[in-house]
């Protein structure tokens, strides 16, 4: 199976290396970012079969203001936003009728690879 490319946005540059290597010995394909701008100045194509994963607290731009600029620029990513339990509400107002998974941090390795390969899913079936 091809399994989709998994973009992972998160500030934390030891969470990013965990991430990839976790998500790579599962087969996935992975580009990390460290910041929104970073991931927002990568081209992707809008027929590739991917994943964007984003953590809601970084410096400058938040997760929520990534998740805008993609859909402002029309990118249809299915989106896992990594979050602690008080944000929940404010990923679900922002997200209001979207197709979103969310992580409560800490995750597991199983919640993770869950989360992705439900949106991925969604993905594959636009």
């Amino acid at each position: 199976m091809n399994r989709p490319e998994i973009y992972f946005v998160d500030d934390d540059a030891t969470v990013l290396t965990a991430m990839k290597r976790l998500l790579r010995a599962c087969g996935y394909q992975v580009t990390v970012f460290q910041s929104a701008k970073a991931f927002l100045d990568h081209p992707v194509d809008r027929d590739d079969k991917s994943c964007l994963v984003v953590d809601i607290h970084m410096p400058g731009q938040s997760g929520i203001d990534l998740h805008r600029a993609v859909r402002a620029a029309k990118r249809d990513l299915p989106l896992v936003f990594a979050t602690g339990a008080a944000d929940f509400r404010i990923v679900e107002q922002a997200c209001a009728g979207e197709s979103i998974e969310l992580l409560q941090k800490p995750f597991t390795d199983v919640e993770l690879l869950s989360a992705v390969a439900r949106a991925s899913a969604r993905r594959v079936n636009v």
